[in-house]
């Protein structure tokens, strides 16, 4: 039960999907107001939140707190399988795939599949052709990174 409406309706937004706050500056929307205002902060550049070591300043105090641990080497998420252990828990989620073999992330062109997307996406590469790196000596072009650092040497 919930002793307030507010706390209803909240609850029943992650049934509904709904998100009735809409960015006016991206695609993206909310489902509350507060996160829609924690939001546009990013946007308008405002950075409340204050490392008290470096003075680095962050738009919400969560990427505060996972910049502190930068400075603390507070490590909170531990794997249940090994001993290691993660600052942020999508690393640890990442991690874990390690464990159970889930490869989430399907190439739609052919039956590969990673466990990361940033490896799909760089995977996709070798169908599209597209080359992002470019050596800004000969303007040879790349499609991975390495590629291109090879090339330097």
């Amino acid at each position: 039960a919930f002793s307030f409406s507010s706390q209803l309706k909240l609850h029943m937004i992650t049934h509904t999907g709904d998100k009735p706050y809409q960015c006016s500056k991206c695609d993206k929307a909310f489902a509350t107001r507060h996160l829609h205002a924690c939001h546009m902060r990013m946007h308008n550049g405002d950075k409340p939140y204050q490392c008290s070591h470096c003075e680095k300043g962050y738009s919400n105090n969560c990427n505060l707190i996972r910049h502190m641990r930068t400075h603390t080497g507070e490590r909170p998420y531990k794997c249940s399988d090994c001993d290691m252990d993660f600052a942020e828990n999508g690393t640890l989620r990442n991690h874990m795939r390690t464990h159970t073999g889930e490869r989430p992330y399907q190439c739609t062109q052919c039956d590969k599949s990673f466990m990361l997307n940033k490896n799909l996406l760089s995977h996709l590469r070798t169908h599209t052709r597209e080359k992002p790196y470019q050596c800004k000596h000969c303007d040879k072009e790349f499609s991975w990174n390495a590629q291109l650092t090879m090339h330097l040497r």
